[in-house]
């Protein structure tokens, strides 16, 4: 089989294989050492994880032709706006939980709806429109940005950060398409190593700090 997109699809596959298991090692330990609302956030947060990069993986390494490779796409978009409203949950339900955390939640979560409708109906739309979309909700928690440190430790802070700033900076480069080095090697892959990139430090929030605190 003659892989479609080779650094982007298996780099993405590995990107799977790890979500699977942070969601595993986040829900059992919630599971022994924490409440039902970790168990419930950390479950939306590592699926929706999961469900991205698999779509991703599939996308750019199945070649389906023009109609399959239609619908991986449609998916692999439409999942992107799960991810970032999945990655939001936990923060929303645990140490945000109350009027902060239920707005953000409801906001970013409507927010994902519309960009499903739109990825759905009007996938060849420039993609600097999807892209100010995503920035826009990543970014949306700044107005949460009290409640955020008084309720999550610094470090845990830090890391959501630099989560958010990897995607950012991966999210420019996918808009401009640039840099591109080679043929194999451009600015999609790049924007594609950003993206692993950012999960791992949501991750790292999550197991290290959002995980320990009560609600």
């Amino acid at each position: 089989m003659t892989i479609k997109d080779p650094v982007s699809g298996i780099s993405h596959l590995v990107g799977a294989i790890f979500s699977l298991a942070a969601l595993t090692v986040l829900v059992v330990l919630s599971s022994y050492y924490a409440t039902v609302w970790h168990i419930v956030s950390f479950s939306i947060y590592g699926a929706s994880m999961t469900l991205l990069y698999l779509a991703s993986a599939a996308y750019h390494i199945f070649n389906l032709g023009e109609t399959g490779t239609r619908r991986l796409k449609k998916v692999d978009h439409v999942m992107i706006f799960m991810m970032i409203a999945g990655t939001y949950t936990p923060f929303c339900l645990i140490p945000l939980r109350g009027g902060w955390g239920w707005s953000i939640f409801g906001v970013v979560w409507g927010m994902a709806v519309l960009g499903i409708f739109f990825k759905l109906f009007f996938i060849h739309a420039p993609r600097v429109i999807s892209t100010v979309i995503y920035i826009i909700m990543g970014w949306i928690s700044v107005v949460a940005i009290y409640p955020i440190v008084k309720n999550i430790p610094t470090g845990g802070v830090l890391w959501l950060v630099a989560g958010g700033l990897f995607y950012t900076i991966g999210a420019v480069v996918y808009a401009l398409k640039r840099p591109n080095f080679s043929k194999h090697f451009g600015f999609h892959e790049i924007w594609h190593f950003f993206v692993l990139a950012g999960s791992t430090c949501h991750f790292m929030t999550m197991v290290l700090y959002i995980l320990w605190i009560n609600p």
